[in-house]
Order: structure tokens, then sequence, then C-alpha cells
């Protein structure tokens, strides 16, 4: 049996979320290594000196550090090629680079106000919201998925964003004024497709057999 792609993953990390969720739904089979984010492998930090997950090393030893190189990588093996299609417009591409700029710049504020105490943690709130939850609200009124008539890449890319910054205060969310946001992210919550995202699985160590994912 051919080697499998190798997968630095953990399991939290968003950035990681989303590169599992476009691998498990284009059904593209990696060997996946859980990181100790304290304690990485030198196998990881042989690949990429910077050590930050997702990693994926290709059957043909092709290093892929970016999440989005990730996703794309897979969904476009896969034999369904909807999430491409349905992501390709504008507006998707905007929010993902809304969601991966100044919404990641004021969510992190948000969840450690402590550590960034030059502004009240509301203020950080209203930010993150302006640069990307009201325009999402917007993008979802319209037919509840980015990629129109469902999802696409651009939906996975920035659901696990989203879903951090709805959990840092959830009772103020679930009194937010933004019931399409609210209900796209609920759907994702309860979706197989991430169920089967957040499985727990063993840190790997080196003589590890492999761990197939998705499973």
């Amino acid at each position: 049996m051919a080697a499998l792609p190798i997968l630095y993953s953990f399991r939290r990390c968003p950035y990681a979320i989303r590169a599992r969720l476009a691998l498990s739904h284009a059904g593209v089979a990696v060997a996946l290594r859980e990181v100790d984010l304290k304690r990485k492998p030198a196998e990881l930090l042989a690949v990429s000196p910077r050590a930050t997950v997702p990693v994926l090393v290709t059957e043909t030893g092709d290093v892929l550090t970016q999440s989005l190189d990730i996703m794309h990588w897979a969904l476009v093996q896969a034999s369904n090629t909807d999430w491409l299609q349905r992501g390709d417009g504008a507006t998707t591409r905007q929010l993902v680079n809304a969601n991966d700029g100044d919404f990641k710049h004021w969510l992190d504020r948000y969840k450690y106000p402590e550590r960034h105490p030059d502004r009240a943690q509301a203020a950080y709130r209203d930010e993150a919201v302006r640069c990307l939850i009201e325009p999402l609200e917007a993008a979802l009124l319209a037919s509840g998925h980015l990629g129109g008539g469902g999802p696409c890449w651009g939906d996975a890319a920035v659901f696990p964003f989203v879903r951090q910054f709805a959990a840092v205060d959830a009772a103020w969310w679930a009194q937010a004024p933004w019931p399409a946001t609210q209900g796209w992210l609920t759907r994702w919550l309860d979706s197989a497709l991430f169920a089967a995202c957040m499985h727990k699985y063993p840190v790997w160590q080196p003589g590890d057999g492999p761990q197939r994912f998705p499973g």
C-alpha cells in the first residue's frame, strides 16, 4: 500500500480544523499526526521550521504550510468539486481575507483582553463584528451559505474562527442580532462533518503506526 500524505495537526486549532474539514469533505485520506504544541516533534520541525499547524507533506514530498493551500490541494482531488465551484466568487474571497486578516487580529484581543489592556474587551468585540460578522450576516441572509445553494470552501474556512468568537461570551452571542450567522454556525456545529473532524486522537509519537484520517 502506498504511503499516505502526512498531516501535522492540532485538534482545536481553527486553521487545522478547516484543513481537516476540506480533507474529510474531499474524501482524501492522510496519516494524521496530532501534535502537542508545547513539545513539537523533530519530524515537524524538519519539514517546517516555523512548526505551526497544519502542515501537509504530500506523497511526492511537497510541503504545504498554509491551511488554505491544504484545503485547495484536497479539494482539487475530490470527485465532487462543489466546494470549489460554489466558492468561486468575489464575496467569498473577500470574507476569507477579512477573516484571516483583521478579524483574526481583533478576535485574539477579544479572547485574551488581559494581554491587550489598551482597550476594553467590548471594543475589540465591536471591531471584530464590524470587519467580519456584519458582512458575513449580509452574505448569509440571501441563501444561508457563502456558496449559495450549499456550503463551499469559504464557509469551512471561516466557520472555525466564528466558532471561537461565539464561544468567548455565549450568552451575549445568543442574543446578538445576527440570526443568519447564528443559524449558519449552529448548522456547522451540528454537522456530521464537523463531528468527524473533531474526533480526539492521541498525540503522535515517533514509531507510531499511521492514524488514518478521515477515519
